[in-house]
């Protein structure tokens, strides 16, 4: 999910920024911090919307740069367990599907790919046994966010399903809902109660 957090921090401006305006200066800094920051707290940052205040600044002593306290909005996307999410796949594997979801990818098992057995083949499609289902690059999904682990802010890793009710490829979505529409249409109508015994 993407979200707006305020962040406050000291942001160290080297000598060679001096000339700029304090503000701008500060911002440049604060981009260069952040964008593309991983944490498990912020999540991943996509961008600095807004620098809010800028303290006065200060000097330590042997750093010859000034620091900041300052207060700023970041765009973040943290994604949360359980969320449904939409996603495009990116890449195909013999043991699973890569997803790109917001602004990184995530993963999906082949188990977890559809409620069938899956084969891969050579030509990187994963195909469905039973339902002939085709899953390959460039398709539009919709999955369950199952596993999350942000410890290594170089590879975060998120694991997804589409084996549940509404999941998966957007036209098996389609192609379900149209067959729980015809299995209604044809259920009969139920008869009124029986007429009470006197």
């Amino acid at each position: 999910m993407f979200y707006k957090t305020e962040v406050k921090d000291h942001i160290r401006v080297t000598p060679e920024l001096f000339a700029l305006p304090i503000e701008e200066a500060v911002a440049k800094k604060i981009r260069e911090k952040f964008e593309g920051h991983v944490s498990q707290e912020l999540g991943i940052v996509i961008d600095v919307l807004n620098v809010k205040e800028v303290g006065e600044g200060s000097i330590l002593p042997g750093d010859g740069s000034y620091f900041y306290d300052t207060d700023f909005e970041l765009l973040v996307y943290k994604p949360e367990l359980h969320e449904v999410i939409y996603g495009k796949i990116k890449d195909i594997a013999d043991f699973g599907a890569f997803m790109t979801i917001g602004p990184i990818e995530a993963m999906v098992h082949v188990s977890q790919s559809m409620d069938d057995y899956v084969s891969f083949s050579k030509d990187k499609v994963l195909v469905g046994r039973e339902t002939k289902r085709t899953l390959k690059i460039g398709d539009l999904c919709k999955a369950r966010v199952v596993a999350i682990s942000m410890k290594d802010p170089a590879s975060p890793k998120i694991n997804l399903t589409m084996r549940q009710p509404g999941l998966g490829k957007i036209e098996w979505i389609a192609e379900d809902f149209q067959k729980e529409e015809k299995k209604l249409e044809k259920k009969p109508a139920k008869k009124g109660k029986d007429k009470e015994k006197k």
